[in-house]
């Protein structure tokens, strides 16, 4: 592939600084990335565009592509003082020809440039509730450990019993060719009992390179809403209820507990049931707040009509005499 110029295959001189240098990249590789432009020639405008990039952000590197040209990697039969001081320096034998490979670790920022590209590009997605996410340390680095992060939704009855979950990970490994490659690995990821929204699963060896965290996302459901530990949810109960008290069924997620409602109980009101919530992974449990709602019976039938009509006659309460009209948010 090396034939074209690497200058103008990124669009700058010879004088581009280094921060040009990597602007140029970005946009070119932004335009021309496979999974963004369907061009016939996208894919190998692409990769002509990276191996200019891998060449130029090297200061080493571009200084031998600067001397030799195309030949920049094989210049050890006839080499440029500078250059041969370079190849003994970096362990070849004088006048050897070998190809080098640096490390990421450099002012650019490494392989965190194409990163930058393709954190967005590559969201996977999967029925499962996986959300894979690429962050600046995604893609391998000889030199460093690498932690990729992930994300998993799992339901309220998974963090409370705990559970395990087949996922389907995409990552990107470089190939033979020096070109990023999907890679898709199967993993069985034990839930344990008691995690929380932001909990953290750590993966050894499992993604490209190092480790892989998995952030735990616990899903509300129709019946609760996920606070830390605490789940909240509402009941409805009947205005002769609330006012003559009662005692009422409400679910929890082990099974149905019996609630005590006080005469006189208004819309809106809380009740905390302790250690009803979600199990901590020490110890103990969050809580299960319950509101009640007051539902008034959309038709009557006619007894029901009458005895309302006589409570009304009868009943000197005037809710509005203890609380005036006052503004609410929408």
């Amino acid at each position: 592939m090396k034939s074209h110029d690497y200058y103008k295959t990124l669009g700058i001189s010879k004088s581009a600084s280094k921060d040009e240098i990597r602007s140029a990249y970005r946009k070119l590789a932004r335009k021309y990335h496979p999974d963004v432009n369907k061009a016939k020639n996208a894919e190998d405008t692409f990769k002509q565009v990276n191996e200019a990039y891998d060449v130029l952000k090297d200061p080493e590197k571009k200084k031998l592509y600067d001397t030799y040209g195309h030949n920049w990697d094989q210049a050890g039969t006839q080499p440029h003082p500078e250059a041969e001081s370079f190849y003994q320096g970096h362990g070849g034998p004088k006048g050897s020809t070998r190809t080098f490979h640096f490390s990421n670790n450099n002012d650019f920022g490494g392989e965190a440039d194409l990163n930058d590209i393709l954190r967005n590009l590559f969201r996977k997605s999967q029925s499962g509730g996986f959300r894979q996410n690429l962050n600046d340390n995604s893609f391998p680095d000889n030199n460093t450990d690498q932690i990729q992060e992930a994300e998993i939704t799992i339901s309220i009855r998974d963090a409370f019993h705990g559970s395990t979950k087949a996922i389907s990970l995409q990552t990107y490994d470089r190939g033979d060719n020096g070109q990023f490659v999907p890679v898709t690995r199967n993993l069985h990821v034990n839930i344990p009992k008691g995690v929380s929204n932001g909990s953290i699963i750590r993966l050894a060896g499992q993604s490209s390179g190092g480790d892989l965290h998995l952030k735990i996302r616990v899903a509300n459901d129709s019946q609760f809403f996920v606070d830390g530990h605490d789940l909240h949810t509402s009941v409805a109960v009947s205005p002769w209820e609330a006012a003559l008290g009662a005692k009422i069924p409400v679910h929890t997620v082990e099974g149905v507990v019996t609630l005590t409602i006080p005469k006189g109980t208004q819309h809106g009101k809380k009740f905390r049931l302790r250690g009803k919530g979600l199990p901590k992974r020490k110890a103990g449990a969050g809580d299960l707040i319950v509101t009640l709602e007051i539902r008034v019976p959309e038709k009557l039938s006619r007894d029901e009509e009458k005895l309302f009509a006589e409570l009304a006659s009868k009943s000197h309460f005037n809710p509005r005499a203890q609380q005036h009209q006052r503004a609410k948010a929408a």
